[in-house]
């Protein structure tokens, strides 16, 4: 793997886990795909460093169970402000 590539995954681990950050997120702030982004820390970054690797994944679970509340929350702002328009 070239050496780049390893330190962006480093790079995005330690982010995801010092902010809580969403794929998402991590991709926009690293200027990548949430594609890249997913690819780097599930099997790039577990070549790389395990133990940031299985934090990050914790991270990752617990924000892909809060999902479905975030999507909710951002439908609910939406139709507030097309109700206030």
């Amino acid at each position: 793997m070239r050496e780049y590539i390893e330190e962006r995954a480093l790079q995005i681990g330690q982010y995801i886990i010092e902010s809580n950050a969403t794929v998402r997120q991590a991709a926009k702030r690293f200027g990548v795909s949430k594609s890249t982004v997913h690819k780097d820390v599930t099997e790039r970054l577990a070549a790389v460093n395990q133990s940031l690797a299985t934090e990050v994944k914790k991270v990752l679970d617990v924000n892909k169970a809060e999902r479905h509340l975030r999507g909710g929350e951002a439908t609910r702002e939406k139709y507030l402000h097309k109700k206030n328009d």
